[in-house]
Protein backbone atom coordinates (compact mmCIF):
# COMPACT_ATOMS: atom_id res chain seq x y z
CA UNK A 1 0.00 0.00 0.00
CA UNK A 2 1.17 3.51 -0.79
CA UNK A 3 2.85 5.26 2.19
CA UNK A 4 0.87 8.45 1.49
CA UNK A 5 -2.39 6.55 1.88
CA UNK A 6 -1.18 4.90 5.08
CA UNK A 7 -0.22 8.30 6.50
CA UNK A 8 -3.64 9.75 5.55
CA UNK A 9 -5.39 6.86 7.29
CA UNK A 10 -3.19 7.23 10.36
CA UNK A 11 -3.71 11.01 10.49
CA UNK A 12 -7.48 10.69 10.01
CA UNK A 13 -7.92 8.11 12.76
CA UNK A 14 -8.66 9.66 16.16
CA UNK A 15 -7.07 8.23 19.31
CA UNK A 16 -8.72 5.12 20.80
CA UNK A 17 -10.29 7.15 23.62
CA UNK A 18 -12.10 9.34 21.09
CA UNK A 19 -13.12 6.31 19.04
CA UNK A 20 -14.58 4.70 22.18
CA UNK A 21 -16.60 7.88 22.85
CA UNK A 22 -17.76 7.98 19.24
CA UNK A 23 -18.83 4.32 19.37
CA UNK A 24 -20.80 5.00 22.59
CA UNK A 25 -22.39 8.03 20.93
CA UNK A 26 -23.58 6.02 17.93
CA UNK A 27 -24.86 3.18 20.15
CA UNK A 28 -27.48 5.62 21.43
CA UNK A 29 -28.98 5.70 17.93
CA UNK A 30 -29.26 1.90 17.92
CA UNK A 31 -32.39 1.78 20.07
CA UNK A 32 -35.92 2.36 18.70
CA UNK A 33 -37.20 3.93 21.92
CA UNK A 34 -34.36 6.44 22.11
CA UNK A 35 -34.86 7.28 18.43
CA UNK A 36 -38.59 7.82 19.02
CA UNK A 37 -37.81 10.14 21.93
CA UNK A 38 -35.33 12.13 19.85
CA UNK A 39 -37.83 12.42 17.01
CA UNK A 40 -40.52 13.58 19.46
CA UNK A 41 -38.12 16.20 20.84
CA UNK A 42 -37.31 17.21 17.27
CA UNK A 43 -40.95 18.36 17.08
CA UNK A 44 -41.17 20.17 20.40
CA UNK A 45 -39.77 20.64 23.88
CA UNK A 46 -41.60 18.10 26.06
CA UNK A 47 -41.84 16.89 29.65
CA UNK A 48 -41.55 13.20 30.55
CA UNK A 49 -45.32 12.73 30.75
CA UNK A 50 -45.86 14.29 27.31
CA UNK A 51 -43.24 11.96 25.80
CA UNK A 52 -44.73 8.95 27.61
CA UNK A 53 -48.21 9.82 26.34
CA UNK A 54 -46.98 10.40 22.77
CA UNK A 55 -45.14 7.07 22.68
CA UNK A 56 -47.65 5.07 24.77
CA UNK A 57 -44.97 4.18 27.30
CA UNK A 58 -44.51 4.57 31.04
CA UNK A 59 -42.88 7.60 32.62
CA UNK A 60 -40.33 5.28 34.16
CA UNK A 61 -39.27 3.85 30.79
CA UNK A 62 -39.00 7.33 29.27
CA UNK A 63 -37.03 8.68 32.24
CA UNK A 64 -34.61 5.76 31.98
CA UNK A 65 -33.95 6.48 28.30
CA UNK A 66 -33.72 10.24 28.84
CA UNK A 67 -31.00 9.68 31.43
CA UNK A 68 -28.83 7.97 28.82
CA UNK A 69 -29.61 10.61 26.21
CA UNK A 70 -28.64 13.33 28.67
CA UNK A 71 -25.39 11.54 29.59
CA UNK A 72 -24.45 11.57 25.90
CA UNK A 73 -25.35 15.29 25.68
CA UNK A 74 -28.10 14.61 23.15
CA UNK A 75 -30.82 16.30 25.19
CA UNK A 76 -30.90 19.26 27.52
CA UNK A 77 -33.33 20.24 30.25
CA UNK A 78 -35.18 23.31 31.41
CA UNK A 79 -37.08 23.54 34.67
CA UNK A 80 -40.38 25.40 34.97
CA UNK A 81 -41.71 25.09 38.50
CA UNK A 82 -41.81 21.38 39.29
CA UNK A 83 -41.77 20.31 35.65
CA UNK A 84 -38.60 19.50 33.72
CA UNK A 85 -38.78 19.99 29.97
CA UNK A 86 -36.49 18.19 27.54
CA UNK A 87 -35.28 19.32 24.14
CA UNK A 88 -32.57 18.37 21.67
CA UNK A 89 -29.20 19.56 22.91
CA UNK A 90 -28.26 21.31 19.68
CA UNK A 91 -28.74 21.40 15.92
CA UNK A 92 -26.13 18.66 15.43
CA UNK A 93 -28.61 16.11 16.77
CA UNK A 94 -31.25 17.27 14.29
CA UNK A 95 -28.67 17.00 11.49
CA UNK A 96 -27.68 13.47 12.50
CA UNK A 97 -31.31 12.34 12.68
CA UNK A 98 -32.34 13.93 9.40
CA UNK A 99 -29.24 12.63 7.58
CA UNK A 100 -29.88 9.13 8.94
CA UNK A 101 -33.50 9.21 7.83
CA UNK A 102 -32.51 10.56 4.42
CA UNK A 103 -29.90 7.82 4.05
CA UNK A 104 -32.27 4.93 4.80
CA UNK A 105 -34.96 6.37 2.53
CA UNK A 106 -32.66 6.34 -0.54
Amino acid sequence: MNEDILKKIYDATPPDEELDSLADFFKVFGDNTRLKILIALWQSELCVQDIADALSMTQSAISHQLKGLKQQDLVKTRRSGKTIYYSLADDHILTILSMGIEHIEE
